[in-house]
């Protein structure tokens, strides 16, 4: 790294939609400022996974005066040239049954009813990989910096001030003990003025400056796992589903109202250019059956007679697996004393902050927003640094982010408490209704079996190889299981080690009769294992820049 960039004014921890607005809108109100994005996925766009159904407002916002003409350009054309017109909200019972209750999404949205909002026609259906790649050319294009390949481990203060002052790169060229090596570059420690955290979900910087500026969440983050795959199907079974519809499924496999199980969540299947289409399945992590994978709950879904007629057959050329924030408004981290979402300096945008609205199932348009109002708030105190957080949180609160974010408040709090029979319909009361206070996921965890595990085991090998993740091989392991006698005394007998089940990759083994991160490079950076181990015994740490998935079409 070049002397340029060890003090730069703003510096954007993460390249995904919301860092990628801020610098963009950042480069449009005030061109001559330095920027700079660091990134530490490989490229632009490996690290990005979503379903995804953009709403277009926030992405004209910030367009419409960076670029004035980018509606007419090549890329945009074929980036934007699909949107929804066919909007499939399917209920699923059993293997075979499915009735589509968009009338009945219709009826509620006509009496602005909760769940009116989880419409999606006229909505883009974009690749969120090709979306961030693009934003991130008309960033550079503008004059913002993009460090790709590198990876930020620390957030550092200033002193008796409290004030943050730089973030640290992670070092290069340890090997498994953490000895240097003679490739060994120590990393480094890049000051800013202004430090925004965009890392998206759980980010690992975000959660050590919340946890070092003593920043609160008035309730417990809650996730989801979401795992996908983009597979090949005939042009016949392309022109069936139709390039401008989408299906968001409940019901089966993951909630059958009588029998169980009971959990949070559904399918999707988006149709993607070049007749590929998009199938995947999120799940609430607040999952109470010790040998369920959510893997398990796609391949179910794909078998259901109204999935399966649009996939039969098909090639998987690319999968993947991220978490959600599903915690919402009550999740955002906050100053205790001011309210702010971040402190003097340093503000959280997008995922980072928790900004999903989980009535839409969409957090995209959020991400971009906030990250608009980040830069306008560092814009308008740039000569006050240590009031951006306060201008932030006003933006983001007079904004639409925070009135989505209010509107959707206690709904998956109201599903965690009472589960998917009783607090769907409660859900509805929503804004009546006072704050629950709910369990973290990985209090969730019982000693129950999931009733529709398929008969055969899900092939995750082929999975991460359908990911592209790769690490280099000879580093310290980033996965850290913190009390290896509480795997063995107790998650053993309790759960039978649920991590190796539920990691998407197979990261986690059994080795000489005790459970170990045995296959890091594996590693998908979905971070499901740190906030699924039921004993909450498993910290993710980041690893060197430029490993991890390499996403292309996700």
């Amino acid at each position: 790294m070049t002397e340029d960039y060890k003090k730069v004014s703003v510096i954007i921890i993460g390249a995904g939609p919301a860092g990628l607005a801020a610098a963009i809108q950042l480069k449009t109100e005030k061109p001559d400022i330095d920027v700079c994005v660091v990134e530490k996925a490989a490229d632009l766009g490996n690290h990005n996974l979503s379903g995804a159904v953009l709403e277009s407002e926030p992405l004209h916002t910030l367009l419409d005066s960076a670029l004035p003409d980018w509606q007419e350009t090549a890329d945009a054309k074929k980036l934007f040239g699909r949107k929804v017109e066919k909007d499939n909200i399917m209920f699923l019972s059993g293997k075979t049954l499915s009735f589509n209750i968009f009338a009945l999404i219709k009826f509620a949205s006509m009496f602005r009813i909760n769940f009116g909002q989880m419409m999606h026609k006229g909505d883009y259906i974009v690749s969120v990989s090709k979306l961030t790649k693009w934003l991130g050319t008309i960033a550079k294009q503008l004059g913002a910096e993009i460090l790709t390949g590198f990876a930020v481990e620390d957030i550092l203060l200033e002193g008796s001030k409290n004030t943050s002052a730089a973030v640290k790169l992670v070092d290069q060229g340890r090997d498994r003990d953490g000895n240097e090596q003679p490739n060994y570059v120590e990393g480094e420690t890049i000051r800013a003025d202004f430090i925004v955290l965009a890392e998206g979900c759980d980010g690992l910087v975000t959660e050590k400056f919340i946890e070092k500026a003593s920043l609160q969440r008035q309730s417990a983050q809650l996730y989801s796992v979401a795992v996908k795959e983009i597979i090949k199907v005939t042009a016949r079974q392309y022109e069936k589903f139709g390039d401008n519809r989408v299906v968001h499924a409940m019901g089966y496999p993951l909630w059958t109202p009588l029998l169980g199980p009971g959990m949070f969540g559904g399918g999707i299947v988006y149709p993607l250019a070049d007749e590929h289409l998009a199938v995947g399945m999120i799940v609430g992590a607040d999952w109470k059956y010790y040998d369920f994978n959510p893997q398990d709950a796609l391949t179910n879904f794909k078998e259901h007679r109204f999935v399966k007629q649009f996939i039969k057959g098909g090639t998987v050329v690319e999968a993947g697996a991220k978490m959600i924030p599903e915690g919402g408004y009550y999740a955002i981290p906050r100053d205790s004393k001011t309210g702010s979402i971040g402190k003097d300096n340093v503000i959280i945008a997008g995922d980072s902050a928790g900004f999903v609205n989980m009535l839409k199932i969409k957090g995209l348009h959020n991400a971009i927003d906030s990250g608009i109002q980040a830069a306008k708030a560092i814009t308008q105190t740039f000569n006050n640094p240590k009031e951006t957080a306060t201008k932030y949180t006003e933006l983001i609160d007079s904004s639409c982010v925070a009135a989505e974010m209010v509107s959707a408040k206690n709904f998956r709090q109201t599903v965690a408490k009472f589960g998917p029979l009783q607090g769907m319909p409660l859900s509805v009361f929503g804004s009546l209704l006072a704050e629950f206070k709910v369990e973290k996921d990985y209090q969730a965890m019982k000693s129950s079996r999931y009733r529709l595990k398929p008969p055969q085991q899900f092939d995750k090998d082929t999975f991460a190889a359908m990911a592209a993740t790769e690490h280099r091989e000879d580093q310290p392991c980033h996965l850290k299981i913190q009390d290896d006698q509480i795997c063995t005394a107790q998650c053993t007998a309790l759960y039978e080690n649920p991590c190796i089940t539920f990691c998407p990759a197979g990261v986690y083994e059994t080795v000489q009769q005790q459970v170990k991160p045995a296959n890091p490079s594996n590693c998908l950076h979905c971070k499901t294992c740190q906030r699924k181990c039921p004993f909450d015994n498993i910290r993710w740490t980041v690893p060197e820049g430029g490993g991890g998935p390499r996403y292309k079409r996700m």
